[in-house]
């Protein structure tokens, strides 16, 4: 019988809480209850009292009461709660984990959620679900359901939310590992941009025909550290890094950025990776009328109504060259950069809207001048979406991890 952790601040939502518990609990699973509330007096005993988890946090309930510092509470609180769940996931005790809330209790029960592995059933009740959920939900798979009321009483609209939010937990938890996930195939994880598919799907087929099992992630900012989560995990154990587009609206100022730990990942870990140029002739915004001021007279293009595009310039691909060179340059294990010298996307060719020339020999140049002997450094005389580039680069990654495995 499998343990759901229904967590939550008890001094201000033991009722509900307490009606979660109670429909998953007829559900026949088990029920393991989380108070992370502070500053109010719980009206139900928990199974974890506050009093832990603000020591997990690293403070003493009692020093948060006699602040009365609800920011920080809430601090210390998400800290404690994140490193209770992740406890109790490796002791046994947590097989999913549902929690529900306002501003500071989504913050503290999504905190929990994202220390758990991805594949653990996760289910946040939260009156901010129908607004910008990604920095609750990050790169793991939590699951936000709306509350469409606050959460404050019982009532008949809040009883059946909360009755389906806890009927799904429970469904999820009781019925986990049904999927057929029996498969010993290595995973690869690969990149991909609509601008980059031609490439990645060709490269894709011929891996999997190969044995391999592929997961593409799109690299929006959130995929690409979703995918190297993953690695760190040890899920992932080859990377066809194709479409290394993040680190230019991370150097250039767009909105889909991965931060400055990209391609650390793989070679941290030090497992097999050929890496390319995808669309680093890009920088993502977001409609037309929100490109800043500053760019408005920069090279752009619409590609649908939600999605204006800007192309890189000289200065800026030498620097995103740079880069990549250096953060390949630290890999511990097999690593191989792909130059595709007649264009980096399906827009950068001779004759379409994004062909610079100048801008692609920037980046080229840079990675030829910075790029370390521990690289191996290929060079195509064809466009990044050729079949010949993706097949190349699809075979280059099984001979490694043929290799990897051989040397193992």
């Amino acid at each position: 019988m499998g343990t759901v952790v229904v967590m939550g601040t008890l001094d201000t939502k033991g009722a509900e809480l307490q009606y979660v518990q109670r429909v998953i609990a007829e559900s026949g699973l088990n029920t393991l209850l989380v108070d992370t509330g502070v500053l109010g007096t719980p009206g139900i005993k928990a199974d974890i009292p506050r009093e832990e988890v603000a020591r997990a946090g690293g403070q003493e309930l009692s020093q948060l009461v006699e602040k009365g510092d609800r920011g920080e509470a809430v601090t210390v609180m998400t800290a404690g709660a994140a490193k209770i769940a992740r406890r109790l996931y490796d002791e046994g005790r947590l097989q999913g984990i549902i929690s529900l809330g306002g501003s500071a209790g989504t913050t503290i029960g999504t905190a929990a959620m994202r220390a758990l592995p991805v594949g653990v059933p996760k289910v946040m009740v939260s009156t901010l679900a129908s607004g910008d959920t990604r920095p609750y939900v990050d790169t793991k798979d939590i699951c936000m359901m709306y509350s469409v009321v606050d959460i404050a009483g019982l009532n008949r609209l809040s009883k059946t939310i909360l009755g389906n939010a806890a009927r799904a937990i429970a469904g999820m938890v009781a019925n986990a590992g049904e999927e057929d996930v029996a498969d010993d195939r290595p995973l690869i994880g690969a990149t991909m941009f609509g601008v980059t598919t031609p490439c990645v799907t060709k490269a894709r087929e011929y891996l999997e025909a190969k044995g391999f099992e592929v997961l593409v992630f799109h690299a929006t900012g959130t995929g690409g550290r979703a995918m190297e989560d993953l690695i760190y995990d040890g899920f992932i154990t080859g990377v066809l890094d194709i479409t290394t587009t993040e680190w230019c609206d991370e150097l250039v100022g767009g909105v889909l950025n991965a931060g400055p730990h990209r391609l650390e990942a793989a070679g941290k870990m030090g497992i097999p990776q050929v890496v390319s140029l995808g669309a680093l002739d890009m920088v993502n915004f977001g409609p037309l009328e929100t490109v800043p001021e500053k760019f408005r007279h920069r090279r752009l293009y619409k590609h649908n109504p939600t999605v204006t595009l800007m192309r890189t310039e000289p200065d800026e691909c030498a620097e995103l060259g740079r880069i990549i060179a250096e953060k390949l340059n630290a890999a511990t294990g097999p690593t191989a950069l792909v130059i595709p010298l007649k264009g980096v996307s399906l827009i950068d060719r001779e004759g379409q809207p994004f062909w610079h020339p100048e801008a692609d020999q920037a980046l080229f140049n840079a990675i030829r001048e910075n790029i370390g002997p521990n690289v191996r450094l290929i060079e195509m005389d064809t466009d990044i979406n050729d079949p010949e580039c993706a097949l190349t680069m699809a075979k280059l990654l099984e001979e490694m991890m043929k290799e990897k495995k051989g040397g193992n």
